[in-house]
């Protein structure tokens, strides 16, 4: 399974346009959302290209590819404009038989795991600064960064 991750849109549908494109390029069957999705946030300040409504039309598309988890930027409001699920604080997925452990990085974090297997992979956005490391305790930690606002 071909599988592309990425969080932070931040409500900005230039970025999320690339990033189709590439997975179109890469023929990607799943594309797994780590949230902040539609909002740009209140210490970010307003995007110039700020579209949610934009946003939510591009994610529509594909929503049979999307499986997403909610980011602290996200709420009840944001969920009314998107056809797949975004409110779940984590999900699970087995890829190659390896587990994958995702979250948006706000209540799980790199310093705050919950108990995971050795040769699972924990997946985090949140921090917007992209990160692939192999902890000392087996687990591989992968931060996607942020596809609008990286840092």
């Amino acid at each position: 399974m071909n599988t592309i991750f990425f969080s932070d849109i931040h409500g900005l549908p230039s970025t999320l346009e690339k990033l189709f494109e590439q997975a179109d390029q890469l023929h990607a069957d799943l594309l797994v959302l780590m949230g902040d999705v539609l909002y740009h946030g209140p210490r970010n300040g307003v995007p110039g290209a700020y579209d949610p409504n934009r946003v939510a039309a591009l994610l529509n598309g594909r929503k049979d590819q999307i499986l997403a988890v909610r980011g602290n930027c996200d709420c009840d409001v944001d969920q009314m404009l998107l056809d797949f699920p975004i409110m779940s604080d984590y999900a699970q997925l087995a890829i190659d038989g390896r587990r994958f452990f995702l979250t948006h990085g706000h209540l799980y974090h790199r310093d705050y795991m919950p108990s995971l297997p050795k040769g699972s992979v924990f997946v985090q956005g949140h921090t917007h600064i992209p990160a692939l490391e192999e902890l000392s305790t087996g687990i591989t930690f992968l931060n996607p960064g942020s596809i609008s606002l990286p840092k």
